[in-house]
């Protein structure tokens, strides 16, 4: 059963990963763009170690030679070749009490995350995920450059913090700004959590920045919406005690944008 587990699970496994990076754009639910061309050329890979090894096994399948020498060496007796196989140092593996020859059941546990990628995809990370993880702690900055006068001004949930919290000339106080992201409910209600999950390489380096939003309704979590609004007062802007919030003048549906795992600007409206 050894043979043909490897075989199998070479195959599912390069198919899957071909499905998902190559077919379609499942990959981008897991890892960053850039991690899509090796993706690629590991499926293929796999499936090729998949079509070798089950060539390889083809051709040395032993049932071939069967009857080629009449089962003993050379027309031997029978009884001379029966000795001398029982004196062999090459014994079965079998009378050492152990036998390699098959894998443990638990192996075959290992085809289900190669099934999984061709037939159920785990979901981007989302909402679930970003409401158990503290905000992505946001590096200090000494200086700040203005402000452009586009009104809505199009600005990252990351430098909208860094200008709420950092920047003393209290550049951001009045404007109007725009953000994107998606929505991540928090505890006690009457406002929410405008999130971007940002990832290094793959899903499991994931952090969060977010901005919470104050408006009349909360959309439905995981949706992505793009807000525009000012502000909301508290504490002293450009100090650590300003509030990372914003009073929302609009909030408006968005499909989820490509670049979903990266803190990027909003795109222009249509």
């Amino acid at each position: 059963m050894r043979r043909p587990l490897q075989v199998t699970l070479l195959v599912l496994s390069g198919l899957g990963l071909l499905h998902a990076s190559l077919f379609t754009d499942l990959c981008l639910r897991y890892v960053k763009p850039g991690m899509r061309p090796l993706l690629i050329a590991s499926g293929f890979v796999l499936l090729v170690l998949g079509i070798v090894e089950a060539a390889a096994r083809e051709g040395r399948d032993p049932r071939k030679g069967h009857g080629r020498h009449g089962g003993h060496a050379h027309g031997a007796p029978a009884h001379v070749a029966h000795a001398h196989v029982a004196g062999s140092h090459e014994e079965p593996e079998e009378h050492h009490g152990h036998d390699h020859s098959t894998v443990p059941r638990v192996a075959w546990l290992l085809l289900l995350p190669a099934l999984s990628l061709l037939f159920y995809a785990p979901p981007a990370l989302g909402a679930y995920t970003a409401s158990r993880q503290p905000a992505k702690v946001i590096a200090e900055q000494d200086g700040f450059d203005p402000l452009p006068r586009t009104s809505p001004l199009p600005i990252t949930l990351t430098d909208f913090t860094t200008r709420v919290q950092q920047d003393r000339s209290l550049a951001i106080k009045a404007r109007t700004v725009e953000m994107s992201g998606l929505v991540t409910p928090v505890p006690g209600g009457g406002s929410w959590d405008l999130t971007r999950i940002i990832i290094s390489c793959c899903a499991a380096d994931a952090q969060s920045v977010k901005v919470r939003i104050y408006s009349t309704s909360i959309p439905p979590a995981n949706t992505w919406v793009s807000v525009t609004g000012n502000w909301h007062p508290g504490g002293k802007l450009g100090t650590k005690s300003a509030p990372v919030a914003l009073d929302a003048q609009t909030v408006k549906k968005i499909q989820r944008p490509s670049n979903g795992y990266q803190d990027a600007l909003p795109f222009p409206s249509g």
